[in-house]
């Protein structure tokens, strides 16, 4: 029954207001549909979604929560760093970035923060 639903990301926000401007002003998305006061849907590319929520547990996840794909993630980091992205560096066993990007077997990948300290990420298939 589930493969046939559709789904949709659910990310944590401690200041809605605050969280909606950065979604808004810095990657330059608005919200779909406003449930109330409290939670915010967004629509993106291919039916995709995701749920803003209010909650005072956003930020403590430390691993991705959401992604889009690219079809150029340089030109995207580049255009994201241009709104005032701030790009993750990793250097570690498996995974080293080099101005801000990863590459692995499966493809390149860009992580950041958002205002609310969700990991968000870019992913390039090889």
């Amino acid at each position: 029954m589930l493969k046939e639903r559709d789904i949709i990301a659910v990310l944590p926000a401690k200041d809605l207001a605050r969280a909606q401007g950065f979604y808004r002003d810095v990657l330059g998305l608005e919200p779909s549909e406003v449930l109330d006061d409290e939670n915010l849907i967004y629509r993106c590319g291919n039916g995709t979604s995701f749920l803003l929520y209010m909650t005072d547990n956003a930020g403590t996840a430390k691993n991705t929560q959401m992604g889009w794909g690219s079809d150029n993630i340089e030109k995207d980091v580049d255009d994201l760093r241009a709104r005032g992205v701030t790009f993750e560096d990793y250097d570690f066993p498996g995974l080293k970035t080099e101005n801000g990007i990863a590459t692995t077997t499966a493809g390149k990948a860009a992580w950041f923060l958002d205002s609310e300290g969700n990991f968000l990420n870019l992913f390039q298939r090889l």
